[in-house]
């Protein structure tokens, strides 16, 4: 089986193709190449070396689409996108990357083969699709009403995946993550980072800015559960997902001040104390139209799963990010 993966260079595109590498297959199939596509070079994972494709281009460009679609993978991650901050404040960008490139990659499917080649696609989507007021769990059945041009970007891309997939174009699955956290590497643009952001600093002895309350509910999961998320999306049936091909997943639902609780439990007080809040109201109230609470009981019933509590997703961290250990 040829794989491809855009966003490839990403954090989750990268333990993607880590895991992929590690296990030498997904859906059930070996995989014989491995193509990373994305506007930065991919880290190379050294068991699939003799398999593996790098290349450095922008997926979203229409004639660069046209290229991936020619090499007829057959199972193909889109992760290419960019976040909810940088989305939000470029507006233009957003469009281009977020929708377009979407567009472009599912018309480039689409005129490479007809009925001869219909490949499985796994869509990185967003619970930020869903917009306030929200019900105390909001379910697969939830108006999809977004409040951001991020959620507006994902919830265009899953209306085309669906009528692609209707159409026989593609065998396509929505996957829309929670927050993923611990995020490890630098802070980025999200407007979400903090989430992270107060955990993975303080666990290496650094300030971390909170700049919403306490009382701030989300729901998390890993980037391990990230990976495992599509890898098993890779390999659900047309019977199985039936015509609704976008899913919510599972995860953790904490209040900020239950974070901090989690990382007290775990790496102390002197960890805690490295958290200095500096309320920020343009954070605030983009976090204040995102869903909190889910109830992602299809996604559970199809057999994804996630971790059971916070202390946990930090104990991911320690153990995929940190060596498996604090540092001093």
């Amino acid at each position: 089986m040829h794989v491809l993966i855009t966003g490839a260079a990403g954090m989750v595109g990268r333990k993607l193709a880590e895991r992929l590498a590690r296990e030498g297959s997904c859906a059930g199939k070996a995989i014989s190449k491995l193509t990373l596509s994305d506007v930065m070079p991919a880290s190379l994972p050294a068991e699939l070396a003799d398999r593996l494709t790098i290349r450095v281009e922008d997926s979203g460009d229409a004639g660069v689409a046209k290229q991936l679609a020619a090499l007829r993978p057959d199972l193909i991650f889109h992760l290419a996108a960019i976040i909810s901050g940088e989305a939000e404040r470029d507006f233009d960008k957003g469009y281009r990357v977020n929708l377009d490139g979407m567009h472009n990659l599912l018309e480039a499917i689409r005129h490479e083969g007809g009925a001869a080649y219909v490949p499985k696609l796994v869509f990185t989507s967003s619970s930020g699709i869903f917009g306030a007021p929200f019900p105390p769990a909001i379910s697969d059945e939830f108006h999809v009403t977004p409040l951001t041009s991020y959620g507006t970007q994902k919830a265009i891309g899953e209306l085309l995946l669906a009528d692609y997939t209707r159409r026989g174009f593609v065998d396509g699955v929505g996957i829309r993550f929670p927050s993923i956290a611990v995020r490890p590497g630098k802070p980025n643009a999200s407007a979400g980072g903090f989430f992270s952001g107060i955990i993975r600093e303080p666990l290496q002895g650094l300030e971390a800015m909170l700049p919403v309350g306490d009382e701030v509910l989300f729901t998390h999961a890993s980037p391990r559960s990230a990976v495992g998320f599509l890898i098993h999306a890779a390999g659900l049936t047309r019977e199985a997902l039936g015509p609704r091909v976008n899913l919510t997943m599972p995860g953790v639902c904490v209040t900020v001040g239950e974070q901090i609780e989690a990382l007290g439990r775990i790496a102390g007080d002197k960890a805690v104390k490295l958290i200095r809040r500096a309320p920020d109201e343009a954070s605030s109230a983009i976090v204040a139209g995102w869903p909190t609470r889910f109830d992602a009981k299809r996604a559970l019933a199809l057999g994804f799963t996630a971790e059971r509590d916070f202390d946990e997703i930090i104990r991911v961290h320690i153990e995929d990010d940190l060596g498996g250990y604090l540092p001093n």
